[in-house]
């Protein structure tokens, strides 16, 4: 029979030594690092009493931002949505009505914007879709729960507080090139 590929190698057979036998030699190197381990310094912390630092590039709990005037930046565009490998997000579109114009900074708004944060994998896809800047990946971590129904994040839970004080500051993930390009009011978005 004719072999299908050259990739085959030839397998030695060498006899083992008395010591290799018994595999005392081996027993003795992984006892060795085990011991080295044993008297390292621990990496783990008390965490409600103590937390880590976080890089500023740290991506957490999702918010959806308002602008200065305290409208919803969101225009149900459907961007992140697209852009969400894990397609986590989900969302519905509704038109602004007379008389809500200080609530919805455009005409169409997202009526229903939900998350599944079981599905989502922090990537940052949706932040970079958005032309708006309606939504970023804060340094929040997400809380844990016992049931999936609590992980479908609505707009009750991700979108930002009326009160300016108790606003999420994302600037710290931000670049300093990002920042500098935010203040050229040439850009529609940046008006």
């Amino acid at each position: 029979m004719q072999k299908l590929t050259d990739r085959s190698k030839v397998v030695s057979d060498k006899k083992m030594t008395f010591l290799e036998k018994i595999y005392l030699p081996a027993i003795l190197k992984g006892m060795s690092i085990t011991l080295t381990h044993f008297f390292r310094k621990k990496s783990t912390i008390s965490y409600p009493e103590q937390t880590r630092e976080f890089s500023k590039v740290y991506r957490g709990q999702h918010v959806l931002k308002r602008d200065e005037l305290g409208r919803e930046r969101c225009t149900s565009c459907g961007l992140c949505a697209v852009a969400c490998p894990a397609e986590a997000i989900t969302m519905i579109s509704a038109e602004r009505k007379p008389g809500e114009e200080h609530l919805y900074r455009e005409e169409k708004y997202a009526a229903v914007y939900e998350i599944d944060m079981l599905r989502c994998i922090f990537c940052g896809d949706c932040e970079e879709a958005c032309p708006k800047e309606a939504i970023f990946l804060t340094d929040r971590i997400v809380a844990s729960e016992y049931k999936r129904k609590p992980f479908i994040y609505g707009k009750d839970i991700l979108l930002e507080p009326l009160d300016p004080a108790k606003r999420i500051d994302i600037s710290a993930r931000q670049t300093d090139a990002v920042q500098k390009f935010k203040e050229n009011k040439r850009f529609a978005h940046n008006k």
